[in-house]
């Protein structure tokens, strides 16, 4: 059996969901729950245990361009076979899907997850919408930090049928104040639950600061985590879309 380490949590659900387990992975690779448990860890995913790799002698390291740090990346790539990801957008995602299960000789059932995922947001997105509403995404606190385009998240909220409330020159992860926030008038803020925790006492205190715009907490997991969640998100997304009128 290929022994594969995985340092990139949605893609570590995914290698379980494909059947290709993975011999070690990230303290941040919690899903599903029981495997994460029992699972052997090998550091943070930008602080990644480069030793216990090693002796591990993997055949195959999962990684990502974005979500670990390049040095180490690098380091590993002299000694063992690395496949790193580069996910902008839905397409990307769904490509990752396919190429993984090429990787891992679990082609049929990759591409099956990636069939329905595709068949699934279709679906969302068949509904017709009137006006799109236009959504400010925070991923952080303390300074403020959102989404805007050329990543993921923009890329889901345009499947779902919002529209980034950034200007397109704004690119990746921006800081944002609450005066520009004022400025932008954004219809909804999303606050994420992760990377920072943000909780419903954030929820008031940005509403009372921005009065005129709806402020709701989102599972950041499903605006964000590219592999076999993005089933789950399909579904997630048709509640949030029921809940605020879109359909």
């Amino acid at each position: 059996m290929m022994r594969i380490i995985s340092v990139v949590p949605s893609q570590t659900e995914l290698l379980y969901h494909l059947g290709a387990d993975p011999i070690a992975q990230t303290i941040f690779c919690i899903h599903p729950e029981n495997r994460f448990k029992k699972s052997v860890k090998i550091g943070g995913t930008k602080k990644l245990n480069l030793a216990k790799i090693r002796s591990l002698q993997p055949d195959l390291i999962i990684a990502n361009k974005e979500e670990n740090e390049r040095s180490q990346i690098e380091a590993l790539q002299s000694e063992f076979k690395v496949w790193v990801s580069d996910i902008h957008d839905f397409e990307d995602a769904l490509k990752m899907i396919v190429e993984v299960g090429q990787l891992t000789n679990t082609a049929d059932k990759a591409i099956m997850l990636s069939n329905q995922i595709r068949k699934e947001f279709h679906e969302l997105s068949s509904s017709p919408i009137i006006k799109k509403p236009r959504v400010l995404y925070l991923i952080w606190k303390d300074p403020y930090m959102a989404a805007a385009h050329d990543t993921f998240i923009n890329s889901m909220l345009q499947q779902v049928g919002f529209e980034n409330a950034l200007p397109p020159d704004w690119v990746r992860y921006p800081e944002i104040d609450l005066n520009q926030m004022r400025k932008l008038n954004p219809d909804y803020i999303f606050l994420s639950s992760e990377p920072f925790p943000f909780k419903q006492q954030h929820v008031e205190d940005i509403s009372a600061q921005i009065p005129g715009c709806k402020v709701l907490k989102v599972d950041g997991e499903m605006f964000s985590w590219y592999g076999n969640r993005m089933l789950l998100a399909a579904d997630y997304f048709r509640r949030l879309k029921e809940e605020i009128g879109m359909i």
